[in-house]
């Protein structure tokens, strides 16, 4: 019956893939764009007590935060993959019962991932960030930021749940809606808490962590809401909640590499600080703003990647070799597109983007040059965010997770520890980023010729055989 056809069906691919990811590329541009404005806010915290530059010191509280936070994100956004890609291959083949299992799985599986970071937070926290830094000043600051966000990480883990199921039914409209208005709270209650503004006591840090934990909640019950009351496709009911062993084993055998891919992030992030606080303080601040501002253009291409999932997912349980073919070239090209923009931006704007953070003369020429030299691997990138969407719906996790750690820990990690130890370290560690992104790209260009291409190929000439 093609009038109940799911558009990820039908649609012309290329202008599938734009009207499905354009919303997503947007909701996730405006997160990173509140990220940023949480940094800006801070940098510009007055001193309360005497200490010079409270503000730059504040910034490198939140960079070393931020790989927990970033692990919040990969449980939860990790297990939304996998149970979105899940989902949609099951929705293709119109298995109902299936897909209101998944959904229901995975919103058990994220109350159990909060209540391992509450314990995380109690036995974890203090020694995880004395490994970085034994400035009082920043420990105390990281301290109270991390404890907020940590104690009420529930929402931030339930959005990476939600926004699947939304995005996995092509409502990505929806999942945009929720992410935009809770990133806009995040972003009027900043200067309001952290400064004290409209009657609010000044609450420094403690104000910046308050209002994200504030916008998370919004979102995700937005999200919520529209789920429940919008998405028809996905049966709920209290009896899908209970854990099965097969959808959980379904969702995981996806989700992991998801989840590694995002963790490594947060490990690289964890130990690029130790590194470069081997160098500089000054260094690490500079990363750290930079990372954020990074962030505003690898979450445009985490976008598309989200779009790309789905659609060759869902045609992956159709049988559509067409169309999974049109959507592993549409989307390579379009996040290329996108992360060449990115490139363009940064190497032209540089000064004016570390400018709006009110850092030291010394801090900004290095956030300014880290923006310069890392920028020139988003072309490879871009390349790899796309081939990372395509394995992930293709159940070629191995193939994601092996681009994950070239990327992200394998070459850049040990190349920046061997860099920071030159005299002119803070001139050259930046340097091994692009090299790691150059190196995962050849490999991703290789996995994509081989091991994707034969796995598709056989799928269907084992289909064809059945049918014979």
């Amino acid at each position: 019956m093609n009038q109940k056809e799911n558009l990820m069906g039908t649609e012309p691919v290329p202008r599938l893939l734009v009207s499905m990811g354009l919303p997503i590329v947007l909701s996730m541009m405006l997160q990173a764009m509140y990220n940023i404005v949480d940094s800006m806010f801070v940098s510009r915290m007055p001193g309360t007590d005497g200490t010079r530059l409270l503000g730059e010191l504040a910034v490198n509280a939140l960079t070393l935060a931020f790989p927990v936070q970033m692990l919040f994100v990969a449980f939860g956004i990790g297990t939304g993959v996998g149970v979105g890609a899940m989902l949609s291959r099951q929705l293709g083949q119109k298995n109902r019962e299936g897909v209101a299992r998944t959904a229901g799985n995975g919103i058990t599986l994220s109350l159990i991932m909060y209540a391992v970071f509450v314990l995380f937070g109690f036995f974890g926290m203090g020694p995880y960030l004395r490994s970085q830094t034994s400035d009082p000043v920043i420990l105390g600051m990281a301290t109270e930021y991390l404890g907020i966000c940590t104690f009420l990480s529930i929402a931030s883990i339930m959005w990476g749940i939600y926004e699947k199921l939304l995005q996995s039914t092509g409502k990505t409209k929806l999942s945009t809606a929720a992410q935009v208005i809770g990133a806009l709270t995040n972003i009027v209650l900043d200067p309001i808490m952290i400064y004290g503004l409209i009657g609010f006591p000044q609450m420094g840090i403690a104000g910046a962590a308050i209002a994200t934990v504030i916008g998370q909640f919004v979102t995700t019950i937005l999200a919520m809401y529209f789920q429940y009351a919008k998405n028809k496709e996905i049966p709920s009911g209290i009896r899908y909640l209970k854990l099965e062993k097969y959808t959980v084993k379904g969702i995981y055998s996806i989700g992991v590499s998801a989840i590694v891919m995002q963790a490594l992030m947060s490990f690289m992030t964890y130990g690029v600080n130790i590194i470069f606080g081997q160098i500089s303080a000054s260094a690490v601040t500079a990363y750290g703003i930079f990372y954020k501002i990074q962030q505003f253009i690898y979450f445009a291409g985490f976008g598309l990647r989200d779009a790309i999932t789905p659609l060759i997912s869902y045609n992956y349980g159709r049988g559509s070799r067409k169309r999974i073919s049109e959507g592993e070239k549409w989307g390579l090209i379009d996040v290329t597109i996108v992360m060449l923009i990115g490139l363009a931006l940064m190497q032209l704007f540089a000064k004016q983007l570390a400018g709006i953070f009110g850092l030291s003369a010394d801090t900004e020429q290095l956030c300014i040059l880290a923006m310069r030299v890392i920028s020139i691997g988003f072309i490879a990138a871009g390349i790899n965010i796309a081939a990372q969407g395509i394995f992930q719906a293709l159940e070629a996790g191995t193939s994601s997770l092996i681009i994950s750690l070239l990327r992200l820990l394998v070459i850049p990690l040990p190349l920046a520890w061997a860099l920071s130890g030159l005299p002119n370290a803070t001139d050259v560690v930046w340097w091994a980023f692009p090299a790691g992104e150059a190196a995962a790209a050849v490999v991703a260009i290789l996995l994509l010729l081989l091991r994707v291409n034969r796995k598709t190929t056989a799928m269907f000439k084992s289909k064809e055989s059945a049918r014979n």
